[in-house]
């Protein structure tokens, strides 16, 4: 690396002027922090940009995978389905009530739940489907497909959308809505961020109900100690909702930026033997990271670090991971615990950083 060349990070978020406007002018405001009218003004936008009829924020993106399940009905004992790759949060999110998560293998294209595996694991335990849209895809047999399914078996499905904002189905819906519930995170990675932060998506007034008292010990509204039901503290602040609020501002530039990064990197990838990235339709897709398969990967990703480029392994198989340690075998999901990497993908990823990551990948397949 030379001494001249600055280092490019896998990831890092971008927060500026505007986000900087909105805290100060709140500031000015003298307000009590806890989530108010900037909070509900911020569920609207994502409410307004997602057609969702309503949007619920929470502190975090696993806080609202759990809440979600709480809402459709997931307690101890109850099993829920999810994709061995996944980030961890998923199945942690159901494991903190008591219930089983049981993992399923993911289409090798797509990286989203296999539906006839998916199908194969339904028992008269399961309560729920975790749909994860990975990187912002869909499902490779249609999400129409696992709608049926859970009409069929009368499981919950909850779309662990958490990586997928900007992203729609081919019907014109926005990844999240086909479940009862979609789940979006802003933590720092994501397309926006809050640095934490979750949302929440339904179209079911009943749900919506239910899922504002659970993150809100249990009372219909702020400002009462009464409360006919159980519920938690997991409420949004004023000041995350400034920062939500500036980046949404932001959002349909990103979403445009995030795509043309894709082209670019696939343009510069083209030919090369030994990396291949993953598809998109960018027409429906906007990628969130830059994901890839490469032979010798972590070879590459060393070389690449000693030309001062980030690379991130992308998830292993969960069933294997210490912290759950189950027997089975997910072969693709093993797959991309060896072959599967993220490169450099931060919105404010400049043409010619990826034009000098694509020149070093060349120089490692091909001398």
């Amino acid at each position: 690396m030379s001494d001249t060349q600055e280092f490019i990070p896998q990831m890092r978020p971008l927060f500026g002027g505007e986000e900087k406007a909105e805290l100060m002018a709140y500031l000015d405001e003298d307000g009590f922090f806890t989530e108010f009218k900037k909070t509900e003004a911020f569920e609207r936008q994502i409410a307004e940009f997602t057609g969702a009829r309503h949007c619920i924020v929470v502190n975090n993106g696993t806080v609202s995978l759990t809440l979600a399940a709480i809402a459709v009905g997931v307690g101890p004992g109850d099993e829920v389905i999810v994709p061995d790759y996944t980030m961890i949060a998923t199945p942690n999110s159901v494991k903190m009530l008591g219930a089983q998560p049981v993992f399923v293998d993911v289409d090798p294209d797509t990286l989203i739940l296999d539906l006839a595996a998916t199908r194969a694991a339904i028992t008269p335990k399961t309560r729920a489907i975790m749909l994860v849209s990975a990187n912002g895809r869909a499902p490779a047999c249609g999400i129409a497909a696992f709608e049926a399914l859970a009409r069929e078996t009368g499981v919950a499905l909850i779309e662990d959308a958490a990586q997928s904002l900007g992203s729609v189905y081919p019907d014109g819906r926005h990844i999240g809505r086909a479940g009862a519930i979609g789940s979006f995170s802003f933590s720092a990675p994501k397309i926006i961020s809050t640095g934490q932060g979750g949302a929440l998506i339904t179209d079911d007034d009943a749900l919506a109900d239910r899922l504002r008292r659970l993150k809100d010990f249990g009372r219909a509204a702020g400002g009462t100690d009464v409360h006919d039901s159980i519920g938690y503290n997991f409420k949004f602040t004023e000041l995350q909702a400034c920062v939500g609020l500036a980046q949404m501002r932001q959002l349909p530039g990103r979403i445009e930026r995030k795509k043309e990064i894709w082209r670019r990197y696939a343009e510069g990838l083209a030919g090369i033997p030994g990396i291949q990235l993953f598809a998109h339709d960018l027409s429906l897709c906007t990628p969130w990271f830059i994901d890839c398969r490469a032979e010798r990967r972590d070879a590459l990703a060393a070389h690449l670090k000693s030309q001062g480029i980030g690379t991130r392994t992308m998830y292993p198989p969960i069933h294997q991971q210490k912290a759950y340690a189950l027997p089975g075998h997910h072969p693709v999901a093993e797959e991309i615990g060896r072959s599967g990497l993220w490169l450099p993908s931060m919105i404010q990823l400049s043409d010619a950083q990826i034009e000098r990551i694509c020149q070093s990948i060349r120089s490692f397949y091909l001398g």
